[in-house]
């Protein structure tokens, strides 16, 4: 147990939707030192980044809206994590001396690297600097241009359907089965308003070569494609790996289940870059907020001497947007398998623009009162799923 008057330094990495909720949450405590580090200025809505390429959303938030009093940002990179000397060594040749640190690094593209050309002329959007080079790609073809998106999961479906509904119709490749954490019913409304938006989708097709103006497909057949955009799949930066802390395949750090390193019990993980006990929750803006605030309880908990508690996250479903104005959720029980109930079409647009709303809501509403963030708990009860990621 730490002594009250002491000031516990806690080094938050990552200012995504989990870092800055584990970052507000921990001034809980008045005695709780916060430094969140970002490599970038602004919040970025990674949930909105298909809008910001298709020119119909900004994607970025004002930290000064999002975090409370005492949180301290500083603008850089953590390259590594020194876990004897207990210090956090940054791209700019700083170090910050942590008592604690809260991993959540987020998650970015896998590197496509066993297709041809995908590295070289494809174009990611998994993050900021993704978007912001291929809104710029965009800009240069002709609205009637070939474009073709890669990948069947809600980042590719919503990618698609945002550049269809602004008049850029491409194909959709999907790679196996279109929004594969969709029941059939609700992938069936999915493939009906691509189709009826001018969208072809091959959805079994694999992509066996990307070129400079055309796809190859592992069937011979040549699309021509001015845009490549590759969706498919999602990695966790190298930190924790480079550090000497044990990951899994994906990069996530390896936690127990109070989200607290295997290898240090000073390193706690949220958000994409966990995985508690060797069976990591999908990779979603729904888990990374409350995953946040849990951390930032395993750390207060140790702080105070006692034992933290277990994760306990519940999902309520997926949803992928479709243009402005159609949306399709598919709900699910709490462990994340999906039931067979959704809702579509129009009906669906108002209900998924609430919940992206909402994220911004609840960081903001953790930074005015700490200790208020509310998530939907599991019952203890946790069933992983390794498909459908949807960042």
């Amino acid at each position: 147990m730490t002594d009250l008057n002491d000031t516990i330094k806690v080094v938050v990495i990552g200012g995504g939707y989990a870092g800055t909720v584990a970052a507000n949450h921990l001034r809980v405590r008045t005695d709780v030192d916060v430094t969140l580090v970002n490599p970038r200025p602004k919040f970025v809505e990674r949930i909105r980044l298909h809008q910001f390429v298709a020119g119909t959303s900004e994607a970025t938030a004002d930290y000064r809206t999002l975090l409370g009093d005492g949180v301290r940002l500083v603008i850089d990179s953590a390259t590594h994590i020194d876990t004897s000397a207990r210090t956090v060594r940054l791209a700019s040749g700083r170090a910050l001396d942590y008592d604690y640190v809260i991993y959540a690094v987020g998650s970015t593209a896998a590197p496509p690297v066993s297709v041809p050309g995908a590295a070289e002329f494809a174009y990611p959007i998994a993050e900021w600097e993704h978007a912001q080079r291929l809104r710029a790609a965009l800009d240069e073809v002709p609205p009637d241009a070939p474009i073709t998106i890669v990948g069947g999961g809600l980042t590719g479906i919503e990618t698609a359907a945002e550049l269809a509904e602004q008049g850029r119709v491409g194909t959709l490749v999907g790679g196996g089965r279109l929004a594969p954490s969709f029941l059939a019913p609700a992938r069936r409304s999915v493939a009906k308003w691509l189709a009826g938006h001018g969208v072809e989708v091959l959805e079994s097709a694999k992509v066996a070569e990307v070129r400079p103006d055309e796809v190859v497909l592992a069937d011979g057949t040549v699309l021509p494609s001015a845009v490549t955009i590759w969706t498919a799949g999602f990695v966790v930066p190298e930190l924790a790996a480079r550090t000497g802390l044990r990951t899994d395949a994906l990069g996530r750090l390896r936690t127990d289940e109070t989200l607290t390193s295997i290898d240090d019990d000073r390193i706690i993980a949220a958000g994409d870059a966990a995985a508690p006990s060797g069976q990591p929750l999908r990779m979603s803006c729904q888990a990374a907020g409350p995953l946040g605030a849990q951390a930032a309880e395993t750390v207060l908990s140790r702080i105070a001497g006692a034992q933290p508690a277990e994760l306990d996250v519940a999902f309520v479903g997926s949803a992928v947007s479709l243009g402005r104005r159609a949306a399709t959720i598919q709900f699910a029980r709490k462990d994340d398998t999906a039931v067979n109930f959704y809702v579509g079409g129009r009906l669906g647009a108002p209900l998924k623009e609430a919940a992206c709303k909402g994220t911004l809501w609840g960081i903001r509403r953790e930074a005015r009162k700490p200790g208020s963030y509310v998530s939907l708990k599991g019952g203890g009860n946790r069933l992983v799923t390794e498909v459908g990621t949807n960042p």
